[in-house]
C-alpha cells in the first residue's frame, strides 16, 4: 500500500462519483452532479493508493468564519488505516491557512469526529443557507438523523 494525498482534478470526477454511488443510494452522502463536483473541484482532497482513489473529502466554505467538512468517504477495504483522520486534519490545516475559525460536520459518525476535536451542537445553530442549499436535496429531509458537530480552529 502506497498512499498519497493530493488535490482533485477534473480527471478524477468519474472515479469519485463511482466511489460514492452506494453511499448516495443509502442517503449517507448527498448526490452531486458531475457539473457540481467540477465547479467545486478545488475543494476536494483525495487519497490514492497508486492510481486508485481510496478516500476523499471536501472543504466547503460557508462564510469568512465557517467551513464544512463534506463528502468524507473512505473505501471500505481501506477503513481503519487513519485515512479519514488524515483527510479531515488536512482540511483543518487548509481552513486555518484561509483564516476560517470553525469547521462544521453533519455526520452519522459522531465518535469519529469527536476524536478529531469536534463537539456536538444543536442543529438550530447550522446556517440557514446550508439547510436550503443542501439538506433539502437529501432523501431523508426533513427527518434527518445526522449529528451536527463543530470544531474551533
Amino acid at each position: 500500500m502506497s498512499l498519497t494525498y493530493t488535490k482533485a482534478t477534473l480527471n478524477d470526477i468519474e472515479q469519485m462519483q463511482s466511489m460514492v454511488a452506494d453511499a448516495i443510494e443509502e442517503g449517507i452522502i448527498l448526490p452531486r452532479s458531475n457539473s457540481e463536483v467540477a465547479t467545486n473541484i478545488r475543494s476536494y482532497t483525495l487519497c490514492f493508493d497508486h492510481n486508485k482513489i481510496v478516500g476523499y473529502v471536501a472543504l466547503h466554505i460557508h462564510n469568512e468564519k465557517l467551513a464544512e467538512v463534506r463528502s468524507l468517504v473512505v473505501n471500505e477495504e481501506y477503513r481503519g488505516k487513519e485515512i479519514g483522520s488524515k483527510l479531515v486534519n488536512m482540511l483543518s490545516h487548509e481552513a486555518e491557512i484561509l483564516g476560517i475559525k470553525e469547521m462544521l460536520s453533519l455526520t452519522y459518525k459522531q465518535n469519529f469526529f469527536e476524536r478529531l476535536g469536534f463537539k456536538e451542537i444543536p442543529k438550530e445553530l447550522i446556517p440557514d443557507n446550508k439547510i436550503w442549499a443542501d439538506c433539502i436535496k437529501c432523501k431523508l429531509f426533513p427527518q434527518c438523523n445526522e449529528i451536527s458537530l463543530i470544531k474551533t480552529l
